[in-house]
């Protein structure tokens, strides 16, 4: 039995990707535990900003927390609303400055088909690997969030921002060349950012553990219901796969306080 809150999975850019579950005191290996019988029990809740036993209102936050914490803010979603370059304060100056003034990517990812995105210079294989990627490649890489925000709105005249996680997780993939677009996408940016072209930079691959082929998926959650339970048959993105076709995302679900029982 292991307990503890759900937070994002851990990642490890393998071959296949490795995931680990973190509950502080006990640590989770899901590539072991593919086709044992898992059986997830909801036992309270622990918002991951107070760390009160309140209900999750979204993204693991409580109410009061979501609409008042930094880690929270519109910009998380939107970079182009950063202002920590600014010196302008959202939520909090100094925890938005530590975040926000740092090197940041724009990247194509192919995950159920081609889409922009920005992230971290420091998590961005951790990033694709969420979004459940098959491929990767670094476009820019800018020394603030506001940049590389402006650059996606740019990008997002030609590309998604979106991945369609049925699709990803059923690996209907549009057959699309990352090379080519990512070629589209610097002459989308023009000299504007050409500065910060990553000419050079290298289409990442990555291959996840799933031993059983799914042509239709169903999606579960805590929210619905207090115990789910099945046979895992893989890991992609953040989402558990079962036997019986359904799917767990335990991004979405993190901030339950957990009792997880694994058996043959």
């Amino acid at each position: 039995m292991f307990s503890g809150v759900l937070k994002k999975m851990v990642s490890i850019h393998d071959n296949p990707v490795r995931y680990i579950m973190d509950f502080d005191d006990d640590l989770v290996f899901l590539n072991q535990i593919i086709g044992k019988k898992i059986k997830i029990h909801k036992t309270g809740y622990c918002c991951l900003s107070c760390y009160e036993n309140l209900q999750i209102f979204a993204n693991g936050f409580c109410k009061k927390c979501f609409f008042e914490s930094p880690m929270a803010g519109d910009w998380v979603m939107k970079p182009e609303l950063s202002k920590a370059h600014l010196d302008i304060e959202d939520r909090d100056i100094s925890y938005e400055k530590k975040v926000q003034l740092q090197n940041h990517i724009v990247y194509l990812s192919k995950t159920s088909g081609i889409k922009v995105g920005v992230t971290r210079s420091n998590s961005m294989t951790t990033r694709w690997i969420d979004q459940g990627a098959i491929e990767a490649v670094v476009l820019i890489e800018v020394p603030n969030r506001y940049l590389a925000g402006i650059a996606e709105v740019k990008l997002k005249e030609k590309f998604s921002d979106k991945t369609n996680w049925r699709r990803m997780l059923t690996s209907n993939i549009e057959e699309e060349d990352i090379t080519n677009n990512k070629k589209m996408a610097l002459d989308s940016l023009g000299s504007e950012f050409e500065e910060f072209f990553k000419i050079d930079s290298e289409v990442l691959k990555f291959n996840y553990q799933i031993d059983k082929s799914i042509d239709s998926v169903k999606s579960i959650s805590l929210k619905k219901s207090d115990d789910i339970e099945g046979i895992l048959v893989g890991v992609k993105g953040q989402y558990l796969i079962f036997d019986d076709s359904s799917v767990f995302n335990v991004r979405s679900n993190e901030g339950y306080v957990v009792d997880i029982s694994i058996s043959d």
